[in-house]
């Protein structure tokens, strides 16, 4: 059995700007996994760098509000929606509200920094 406590992870800051902890990733623990799953943190009236990977990625917002932009497209979001992003796609995020920004990402494949541009 594997388990992961968040506290158990290392905060550090994304190359999108967001605070992040990688909780499962097949690079990190002896396991067979195709994703990575991190713990995300968007501060109050901050933004992510806009980006694009070169796979899928999927947001679960867990608190707070946002504004999620992809490509053309831009949409408020907030606490238990899901939000699925496609490869290739320019997206950001934008913490609209009065506390963090709280979400988990589920990349697949797993992230890796070749795979994500900053814009």
């Amino acid at each position: 059995m594997f388990t992961l406590s968040l506290e158990e992870c290392e905060e550090f800051i994304s190359g999108d700007g967001a605070r992040l902890r990688e909780l499962l990733h097949p690079d990190k623990a002896p396991l067979e996994l195709r994703y990575s799953l991190a713990h995300a943190i968007v501060e109050p009236g901050s933004s992510t760098a806009p980006h694009r990977l070169r796979t899928s990625e999927v947001y679960y917002l867990l608190s707070g509000t946002g504004l999620m932009s992809i490509d053309d497209e831009m949409k408020d979001v907030g606490p238990q929606e899901t939000v699925y992003i496609p490869p290739g796609a320019i997206q950001y995020i934008t913490n609209t509200g009065v506390e963090d920004l709280v979400f988990l990402c589920i990349v697949d494949p797993a992230w890796r920094p070749e795979d994500e541009e900053i814009l």
